[in-house]
C-alpha cells in the first residue's frame, strides 16, 4: 500500500453509501450525491440493462477503474438471478487496501439482509490479481493490476465502464490513445458507458470512430456519455 493510499478516508455520500478519497489525485472515487446511485444510473441502467435485452448466454464487461469494487459488485447482484455467463475483467493501478474494503457498506446497503453479498464483496477484493477466479455460479472475474497505458486487449468486450478518475486528475486516460484502445478492445456493436461528458472527450471518442450518444446524467450532473462501437 502506498503512503497516499493511507491517508485516504472513507466519508458518506448523501444517498447513505460510502465513497473514498483519493489522495493521490486529489478526488473522491464518486459523487458527492450518492455513490450506489451515480454507479447505478451510469454502468447499470445506461450499460449493463439495455446489454440484457435480449437475454444473451454470455457478456464480457471491462472496467476501467475497479477502485471500490462498487461496479462489480452491483453487476454480479444484477446478473446472478439470471442464466447468462458473465466474464468481467477490471484494470486498476492504485488499488484500495483490503482494510478498507472491508469497512465499505455497499453489501449491506445493496443486498438488504442477503449476507452472502458481503463474503462475495470481500473475496473481490482479497482474491489474487491477475488471476481469473469464479464468484457465485457463472461470474468470472479478473482484476488486472497495471498501467492502461501498457496493457494491451483482444477485441472481446461487450460492454467497457470506463470509471477512471476525471481528466482534471488523470488527463492521460482521457486521451485518444486510451480510447482507440478501447474502441479496439470492444466487439462491433459493444458500447462504452461513462459519467464524463465533456466536449473535449466526446470529440475525441468520435475521432477514433465511436458514434457517442448524451443520455441524462446521474444527480449533480445534467449528462453522461455512451459510445458505440457500430458494425454489429
Amino acid at each position: 500500500m502506498s503512503d497516499d493510499a493511507a491517508n485516504d478516508e472513507i466519508f458518506v455520500t448523501q444517498d447513505g453509501s460510502h465513497s473514498i478519497t483519493a489522495s493521490r489525485f486529489g478526488v473522491s472515487y464518486h459523487s458527492k450525491y450518492g455513490a450506489i446511485t451515480e454507479s447505478r444510473h451510469v454502468f447499470i441502467q445506461a450499460g449493463l440493462y439495455p446489454l440484457l435485452l435480449n437475454a444473451p448466454e454470455k457478456i464480457s464487461i471491462l472496467e476501467m477503474g475497479f477502485g471500490t469494487g462498487l461496479n462489480a459488485l452491483l453487476t454480479y447482484q444484477e446478473t446472478a438471478g439470471r442464466s447468462v455467463e458473465v466474464y468481467y475483467e477490471a484494470i486498476e493501478e492504485f488499488p484500495i487496501p483490503v482494510h478498507a474494503a472491508q469497512n465499505l457498506n455497499y453489501p449491506r446497503l445493496i443486498g438488504e439482509k442477503d449476507t452472502a453479498l458481503n463474503a462475495v464483496f470481500l473475496q473481490m477484493h482479497e482474491m489474487p490479481w491477475d488471476k481469473e477466479i469464479v464468484l457465485g455460479l457463472h461470474f468470472n472475474l479478473q482484476k488486472r493490476w497495471g498501467n492502461l497505458e501498457q496493457l494491451q486487449f483482444t477485441p472481446r468486450f461487450d460492454l467497457i465502464y470506463f470509471d477512471a478518475f476525471a481528466p482534471s486528475a488523470q488527463p492521460e486516460l482521457w486521451a485518444t490513445p486510451i480510447m482507440q484502445k478501447m474502441f479496439d478492445a470492444l466487439k462491433p456493436g459493444g458500447v462504452m458507458v461513462t459519467y464524463c461528458a465533456k466536449g473535449e472527450f466526446k470529440r475525441t471518442l468520435k475521432s477514433v470512430g465511436f458514434l457517442v450518444e448524451r443520455l441524462p446524467g446521474p444527480p449533480g450532473k445534467r449528462e453522461m456519455t455512451k459510445a458505440i462501437k457500430e458494425g454489429a
